[in-house]
């Protein structure tokens, strides 16, 4: 089963039918011990770093996806995956989870072209830098699809692929161990997006 983190900010709707459409056993939870019996965790999440993390403390689950993480196979998505580093910068500092080494910066700041928009939104080339088992049905050069304004910086070691937004290479897919991330939606990045959960189902 894949249990689906709910702490009020994700999108959890079309996650869920995504994978239901894998014929995956999907549950969307806030329970720890639903979290503990899982065989995979995904963390989504959109809107603010600050906001998102305090919504997860509230939940009193941020000790139990650290311990987890460690375990078994858990995916961050979007504010997900960027929670997953040690510290974000929106509207201040903010402790991200610690599970990959790094931090989220604001991509308006990185670019030297101010008249690129910002979020980046939209349809975006995946490049592959690491070959790894979530890319199992995914080749390089496809497309995903994007909507941040901020992202993961200082983190080269653990960086599979990226997007090219200007100058900047966007962090796409982060590892480090049993954790992954995709600051890509994969839910909705079509049959690319599918592809790749149905990889994440099977690692």
């Amino acid at each position: 089963m894949i249990a689906i983190v709910d702490y009020g900010v994700g999108n959890l709707f079309s996650l869920s039918s995504s994978l239901k459409a894998l014929g995956l056993e999907t549950e969307i939870t806030r329970d720890a011990d639903k979290l503990r019996a899982a065989d995979r965790i995904i963390l989504p999440g959109v809107g603010a770093f600050g906001d998102a993390r305090a919504k997860l403390d509230a939940t009193g689950l941020v000790p139990v996806i650290q311990a987890e993480a460690a375990r078994k196979p858990l995916l961050g998505i979007c504010l997900g995956m960027q929670l997953l580093f040690d510290r974000g910068f929106e509207y201040g500092e903010h402790p991200g989870l610690g599970l990959v080494p790094g931090q989220v910066v604001d991509l308006h700041g990185a670019l030297e072209d101010k008249t690129l928009k910002v979020p980046h939104m939209g349809w975006n080339s995946l490049q592959i830098v690491k070959d790894d088992p979530l890319f199992r049905y995914v080749r390089d050069g496809e497309y995903v699809y994007y909507v941040h304004s901020f992202y993961a910086a200082d983190c080269l070691p653990s960086t599979l692929a990226t997007s090219r937004y200007g100058n900047v290479d966007v962090t796409g897919v982060v590892r480090n161990g049993n954790v992954w991330g995709t600051q890509f939606h994969p839910e909705k990045s079509g049959n690319t997006g599918l592809r790749l959960l149905r990889a994440f189902a099977e690692l």
